[in-house]
């Protein structure tokens, strides 16, 4: 595909499922605001499909991918080389196709998120306690740059706490972070920030957290998202949140991450937020 006389770059994302995906309209906007000459497409592809979905794009001229559900372990096995926080996070959601057969590995979800926290939501992290629902991917991609924040305590609330436990091992168990059982949360009292990085609530069932864990201060920030809102932030806003979101916000600030690492110009989120009445 031509325009003019520039060759149109080729990037897509790929999941299981993946028709849903806002990434495309997202990408798209981006190249229009920036000059930018890329088209973007969806690629469903099965955990048995996935490595050939991927290398295949890559042999055909594709410039990068981004990667969703489920599969940003796998691909973080396929990259050649990973950068720092991908490493840390043991997860990729951006592979960018490079010379002599190289797949960089990326993950933009942290920088994603903690940048709709304290610059779209306005939210100060440092010296602040906070709460984690989950040790799952969602959470590993999310925690380095919290760290770095310098908050005054991350909680990992999960209904396995030997899992949080390992996940907070792997990040050497720095002072500030620590796990408990969703039971034992009732006797630490409110939290300033509560993340959800969970799946609960979304086939209808109740969601288990107490409603202990929030303060008319708390500030409540549900990694999913959806058109009609999600569970957590009803449950949040019933429950006397001071203020309670879903992540379109960080959907799009990762986005942006991941277009700076292949075009080298970091796009205005503030126009596309705004779009997508957000």
């Amino acid at each position: 595909m031509e325009r003019g006389d520039r060759k149109t770059d080729r990037y897509a994302v790929v999941g299981h499922p993946v028709r849903h995906s806002r990434s495309p309209m997202i990408h798209q906007l981006f190249a229009r605001q920036t000059g930018q000459n890329i088209s973007y497409e969806t690629i469903d592809a099965s955990a048995a499909e996935f490595e050939v979905a991927v290398r295949g794009f890559g042999a055909a001229g594709g410039k990068g991918l981004n990667i969703t559900l489920p599969h940003k372990e796998r691909a973080f096995e396929l990259a050649t080389d990973c950068s720092a926080p991908a490493s840390r996070a043991c997860a990729v959601n951006t592979l960018t196709f490079k010379t002599g057969g190289v797949i960089r590995g990326d993950n933009t979800d942290g920088s994603g998120f903690l940048r709709d926290i304290t610059v779209n939501q306005g939210q100060d992290v440092g010296g602040k306690r906070v709460l984690i629902f989950g040790a799952g991917g969602a959470t590993r991609g999310i925690l380095a740059p919290l760290l770095d924040a310098q908050p005054a305590s991350i909680v990992l609330a999960n209904r396995t706490v030997e899992r949080a436990a390992a996940l907070i091992g792997q990040f050497a168990s720095p002072d500030e972070l620590s796990s408990c059982a969703l039971a034992d949360l009732p006797e630490l009292g409110p939290f300033d920030i509560v993340v959800n990085a969970t799946s609960a609530g979304v086939r209808g069932e109740n969601l288990p957290f107490p409603e202990s864990c929030l303060a008319s201060t708390s500030f409540c920030y549900d990694l999913a998202y959806g058109l009609g809102g999600t569970p957590f932030v009803t449950w949040a806003r019933d429950h006397g949140a001071g203020a309670a979101v879903q992540g379109w916000g960080m959907l799009v600030e990762q986005a942006a991450e991941s277009f700076q690492i292949w075009r080298g110009v970091r796009p205005e989120t503030q126009p596309i937020l705004a779009k997508m009445n957000l």
